[in-house]
């Protein structure tokens, strides 16, 4: 089995681990950073993560948690195939030598490549999945939300398509490469270096799966705490209204943001996307590893 394959299939295991894990705590987060100002001297529809836990469940029960699940869950294989891959290639082009470790910063260019590739598939993905997840957090809210309620993916997708057209679905493209390029570098960076620490030098194909775990979840750890305002922008442009936007692009949106709501704003959904990269991405990286290693 060639190492394209292997990554492929590898990446699409782990893939699957880390939606499993994680997509609750993303439910969560997306509703936090799309929830609309409120009017002077109304509260926020969600004082905080479990208030929106709370009310997600007593509003839609435990499937409301899972809610745009089914579009990163269609394209789960794609995205994880292509990062992986895309990471693997770029190792194998820059290892002087078969079988020599890379060295951090290659580790880094080599996650920032990905990222690249991976933005083009998130970004589609990632719209469909943010305007499910926050059109009941701004439905009814006064201000310019969603017109409709949308009954799917698949449904989402349609009413893109016939209010802006393919463009529609790449709304938001600029953050997300904003996010995807430095989040993967950081993120597989921070990985080698975490399992070479634990390791004691560049040979880690000797560690157990709870060092993998540790691994991850600290890699995912980074990924977001270095790049957590450029996904805020990225949620609230992605959920905005075609017809009539709040925002005419991602440095509008960032200023606004800052004007309105003060630094804090850009850590809307912090502590859900935290507390869900940790066990998401430990899972990921684990499935991503054993499955590899099983493929020979």
């Amino acid at each position: 089995m060639g190492d394209v394959a292997k990554d492929l299939t590898a990446g699409t295991v782990g893939g699957a681990a880390q939606l499993i894990v994680g997509h609750p705590f993303d439910t969560i987060k997306v509703k936090l950073q799309s929830q609309p100002t409120p009017l002077p001297g109304q509260p926020l529809k969600y004082t905080g993560a479990m208030d929106a836990v709370k009310q997600t469940l007593a509003a839609e029960g435990p499937r409301g948690l899972y809610k745009g699940m089914g579009a990163p869950l269609a394209t789960v294989a794609a995205f994880n195939a292509v990062l992986f891959t895309v990471r693997g290639q770029m190792e194998t082009l820059l290892r002087s030598e078969p079988g020599v470790p890379l060295s951090i910063s290659q580790q880094i260019a080599c996650g920032a490549g990905a990222g690249v590739a991976v933005s083009f598939l998130a970004c589609p993905t990632e719209l469909i999945k943010c305007r499910l997840q926050a059109q009941s957090s701004v439905a009814g809210a006064g201000t310019a939300a969603l017109p409709v309620k949308y009954g799917g993916p698949i449904d989402v997708a349609k009413h893109v398509l016939s209010e802006a057209g393919m463009r529609g679905l790449f709304k938001g493209l600029v953050p997300t490469l904003a996010r995807e390029v430095p989040g993967n570098a950081v993120m597989f960076g921070v990985y080698e270096a975490v399992k070479q620490l634990i390791a004691g030098g560049y040979d880690t194909s000797g560690l157990g799966r709870d060092s993998l775990i540790l691994a991850g979840g600290i890699a995912g750890a980074s990924f977001w705490g270095f790049v957590y305002p450029t996904d805020v922008v990225k949620s609230v442009i992605q959920v905005d209204d075609y017809k009539a936007p709040k925002y005419s692009g991602s440095i509008n949106a960032f200023k606004k943001i800052l004007s309105t709501e003060g630094v804090k704003g850009l850590y809307k959904g912090f502590g859900p996307a935290m507390a869900r990269s940790i066990p998401a991405n430990g899972a990921c990286f684990l499935a991503y590893e054993v499955t590899r290693s099983s493929l020979g």
